[in-house]
């Protein structure tokens, strides 16, 4: 796979605006989901859905037992497994360093590339840490690659328990 920059504004998790309705009902709701794989937000464009999961995020900061957050806003581009594996692996990066460092070299290796042998080794070190993951994948609906949908269908099924 061709080595392309990262765009790392695409890993950080936007800041929520001072004018911002606290949506206290809907966090909670959220925070109840966390004793699940997957927790879904669907709602039609405009209706503030990342700027709930800014607010959402942010009122974690302070909990208990801390949670890592790892955010990726997607975009068209990101159809590409290859390109969907990097920044996925970039993202959880944001919480631990270490993390990933096999799956990238295989990513970045000449040649066709195992999705699930990439996330295999991926979930192995995220099973390692001692802490909570929340991965954020905000406007997954401009994905429509199936290689993708089947990557991350494969992710929730062997997902480690302390992760979301």
């Amino acid at each position: 796979m061709q080595q392309n920059p990262l765009l790392k504004t695409k890993l950080h998790i936007p800041p929520t605006r001072r004018e911002l309705v606290p949506r206290l009902r809907l966090i909670e709701w959220l925070n109840t989901g966390l004793d699940r794989k997957l927790i879904l937000i669907s709602a039609p464009a405009g209706f503030g859905k990342t700027t709930l999961l800014s607010e959402w995020v942010q009122a974690m900061g302070g909990s208990t037992p801390p949670i890592a957050i790892a955010w990726l806003s997607l975009d068209e581009r990101d159809n590409d497994p290859g390109r969907f594996l990097v920044y996925l692996v970039a993202a959880l990066q944001t919480i631990d360093k270490s993390l990933g460092h096999a799956a990238m070299a295989v990513l970045q290796s000449p040649g066709m590339v195992n999705i699930e042998t990439v996330l295999i080794s991926l979930l192995n070190e995220v099973t390692e840490l001692p802490y909570q993951v929340l991965l954020v994948l905000d406007d997954y609906h401009v994905v429509e690659s199936q290689p993708v949908d089947k990557a991350i269908t494969f992710l929730l099924k062997h997902l480690p328990s302390q992760s979301h």
